[in-house]
């Protein structure tokens, strides 16, 4: 096991970017063939790669989880700029989906070839070949479920791709059938009962965060559950986190002083699951965050107007309660060009130093997709949508976010409010504490999808509310349109596989 961790830490240095790099991992012209599985290292080097090539993914997940929200802006790219104000079209990388298809491509093949493995090489034990299909099965529902939640609907790919006879063309499958596939993964995956709850490794401290363990699997389904509207799940699942008793599992931190080591350093208490850059060691820096939150005048995402007076009213807040915690000097920094005030997202390149020069020493900071402040939200979204009896039980989770953030308990009765105004409180409370994290336009898209759209049109006048750069009518008409909340499917990809449609959105009006 220690060397696939070394394996996966150095392979870094060298992260792969075309379609064929990754075979440099493997045997030449082979791929991946059942005349290469022969040892457990053989799948150990893959699974590694797997995680290696999910931080491809990470400027897709940065865009397709904040843009559209209007939360986070790209001031100074054309490109993002369409995606941010729905006029993006097929021809656009941003709607490249080949870095997601590549990691599943090779969880896939753990999936598949790592029990014939087992029956070749001695040495590899079943619970460890379970463990390794375990992190696949992860790996698997994580990259469908972004895709689905961008695309609606894309192809079902359940085998590897093993050589050029292999079919290009596979028709695109329907949402409810990629979230009924996400579900079983995970069950499957938790059915061997070999998903760790800590990785050991003596030069990686960040093992049991940047790997798939059971905490994993558990956030990826509450989330699932909580998408498809399935909420008593939802819950459930939450709390098999929330509850839990091991001594190494993830915990809320409840103390304030310690919210910002969840970004720097990174791989805190308080996460379930995050990728993993180590410069210092490896030299990697290739797509992490901090890369992409610089902090200048010129940085080419800072926050959109509506979400900076929130964080300075946050800050405001905070200050009659002790320091801000997630607002100043923690979701956002001041700079100036020496004419005007920028305010940037600080929380991948800064430090708990109150000083906006004081940045981290390397680009190479981590990025969170499962955090406990994220599942604990996601319980009150599902107890929200149970209905009145569970509202107060919401309010409670949502002012453990807030006092652990140095503010006031809201003060509200729960039996003077409706459902949308107990969901306006929650999607206020994710916009802050997950602030720059990948999920506003995701619970948005959420909300506004739930219970047959019955408020679909709030959701599009808070897109309305907070994008400054589209016109409000349009918006309104686009996102009247279902299909128009997803992605186009990029040109190539139609040009290449014939059986796929386009989204009928792009379909009809580009």
């Amino acid at each position: 096991m220690k060397k696939i961790l070394y394996i996966f830490i150095m392979a870094g240095s060298i992260l792969m970017s075309s379609c064929s790099d990754w075979l440099d991992i493997l045997p030449k012209n082979e791929q991946v063939t059942e005349n290469y599985w022969k040892t457990k290292e053989d799948v150990e080097a893959v699974l590694t790669s797997g995680y290696i090539n999910m931080r491809t993914t990470t400027p897709f997940l940065i865009d397709w989880g904040e843009l559209r929200g209007a939360s986070i802006y790209a001031y100074n790219n054309v490109d993002k700029r369409k995606l941010q104000d729905f006029q993006i079209t097929d021809d656009s990388s941003l709607c490249k989906w080949n870095a997601f298809y590549k990691v599943l491509n090779m969880a896939n093949s753990v999936i598949k070839y790592a029990p014939g493995v087992a029956e070749i090489d001695e040495t590899y034990a079943e619970v460890a070949m379970r463990s390794h299909q375990t992190e696949a099965y992860f790996m698997r529902a994580l990259m469908y479920f972004y895709l689905v939640r961008n695309f609606k609907e894309v192809p079902l790919v359940l085998e590897p791709y093993i050589d050029d006879s292999a079919p290009y063309s596979i028709a695109k499958s329907s949402e409810e059938a990629i979230i009924a596939q996400i579900k079983e993964d995970v069950k499957t995956a938790l059915s061997f009962n070999a998903a760790k709850e800590f990785f050991d490794h003596e030069n990686w401290s960040g093992a049991s965060k940047g790997r798939a363990t059971v905490w994993a699997l558990y956030a990826l389904m509450a989330e699932t559950c909580l998408w498809s509207g399935d909420y008593d799940e939802c819950i459930k699942y939450a709390d098999y986190l929330i509850n839990a008793t091991a001594p190494k599992r993830p915990v809320f931190m409840s103390i304030p002083e310690q919210w910002f080591t969840i970004f720097n350093p990174g791989n805190s208490n308080e996460s379930i699951f995050e990728m993993n850059w180590d410069y210092t060691t490896f030299g990697q820096t290739a797509n992490s965050p901090a890369n992409y939150f610089t902090i200048s005048s010129a940085a080419p995402y800072q926050y959109g107007e509506l979400m900076l007076e929130r964080l300075q009213e946050d800050r405001l807040l905070a200050l009659l309660n002790g320091e801000t915690i997630r607002s100043f000097f923690g979701a956002y920094v001041t700079v100036t060009d020496g004419t005007d005030n920028f305010s940037v997202i600080w929380k991948y390149r800064g430090t708990d130093i109150r000083d906006a020069l004081a940045l981290r020493v390397n680009g190479d900071a981590n990025y969170i997709i499962y955090r406990m402040a994220d599942v604990m939200l996601m319980k009150a979204e599902a107890l929200i949508w149970k209905g009145e009896s569970t509202w107060q039980d919401a309010l409670d989770i949502m002012n453990q976010i807030r006092v652990r953030s140095n503010l006031s308990e809201l003060s509200i009765a729960v039996e003077d409010e409706d459902e949308w105004s107990m969901l306006e409180y929650l999607l206020y409370e994710r916009d802050i504490e997950l602030a720059a994290e990948g999920k506003r336009w995701y619970d948005l898209l959420r909300v506004s999808k739930a219970k047959d759209g019955i408020h679909k049109d709030k959701c599009i006048g808070i897109v309305m509310e907070n994008n400054t750069s589209a016109n409000d009518s349009w918006i309104r008409s686009v996102l009247k349109n279902t299909y128009a909340w997803y992605l186009p499917i990029h040109e190539n990809e139609i040009k290449i596989n014939q059986l796929l449609e386009q989204n009928p959105y792009y379909k009809t009006t580009n």
